[in-house]
């Protein structure tokens, strides 16, 4: 593995025409882990990575690899290891053949075309036309390109996209086993629910900006208590007075601002008798959509 950097992205901008892809985005990825970049389709992911591997001029800031842009690297193959679309690939050519070609333009051994194809899965099917292969297994093909320089940096666009469920417990396991070898990975999808048993942390972007960059945990932030009791105004009466705002529903009383031992003490001071008390987490997926729903382009 060859040495490992930050992706580093500072203000980072790009218009086409009228149209701002992606606005002022600064954010940063760091070794040993797996980073999830999150949006909707047509949030500006693609833009972004591809301004980051040089395919798209920025139309202002930068986009670096430890302050080194993707094509002033002396050996990019080797230090980052890219796949952005799973069918850019000749469809008369075996898989080994496919990466033999760029092993050999990069100076890598053949040996280690089929060291990545054995670790992608392709081993048994390196010889077979890669026209007949099917979207899963083209995205392995992908895969196994981005590991063939065994680079230090990881991106890959949608990768689960095409993969069957052992497919996609596949890919999660190899994605974390490379984050543990110190590698800087960076997944993006539109979907929180394919990456969020993967990805250590999250960048969201929404309309081409920043929108949340953090942990798994801090993003379910839409937690309530829900309290009920056999004398339900009184209760309310009760929360109210203690600065709470609960809100009735068909469970019971809603409350936020407020944790559940606070609840329970409020209704032991008033003397009212509590039935129900759980704490109820909105989910992940909720916090998500509640980021993006605005910011996002169909």
């Amino acid at each position: 593995m060859t040495t490992v950097q930050t992706i580093e992205i500072h203000g980072l901008s790009k218009r086409f025409g009228a149209v701002a892809a992606v606005s002022d985005l600064s954010f940063t990825v760091e070794p040993g882990r797996v980073t999830g970049f999150l949006g909707p389709n047509g949030a500006g992911k693609t833009t972004t990575l591809r301004m980051l591997l040089g395919l798209v001029k920025p139309t202002s800031g930068t986009a670096t690899f430890g302050g080194t842009s993707y094509r002033q690297l002396r050996a990019p193959l080797s230090t980052v290891g890219t796949a952005l679309e799973a069918a850019s690939f000749h469809p008369g050519r075996s898989a080994h053949n496919h990466l033999a070609v760029y092993a050999a333009a990069a100076g890598i051994g053949r040996a280690r075309v089929d060291t990545v194809l054995g670790q992608v899965g392709l081993a048994d099917y390196a010889g077979r036309r890669v026209g007949g292969y099917s979207l899963g297994m083209r995205q392995r093909l992908g895969l196994a390109f981005a590991l063939l320089g065994d680079p230090g940096v990881l991106v890959l666009d949608e990768p689960i996209n095409g993969l069957d469920p052992e497919g996609i417990r596949w890919i999660r396991t190899l994605l974390r086993e490379l984050a543990a070898e110190g590698r800087t990975v960076l997944v993006s999808s539109h979907l929180l629910s394919e990456v969020q048993q993967t990805v250590d942390r999250l960048i969201i972007i929404a309309g081409g900006r920043l929108v949340y960059e953090g942990g798994l945990d801090e993003l379910d932030h839409s937690t309530q208590v829900v309290v009920d009791s056999p004398n339900r105004p009184a209760l309310a009466a009760a929360l109210l007075a203690a600065g709470a705002e609960p809100r009735e529903t068909d469970a019971g009383l809603a409350v936020v601002g407020i944790d559940a031992a606070r609840v329970g003490a409020v209704a032991l001071s008033a003397g009212v008798p509590l039935s129900l008390l759980m704490v109820q987490h909105g989910g992940l997926e909720n916090s998500f959509l509640e980021l993006v729903g605005e910011g996002g382009r169909p």
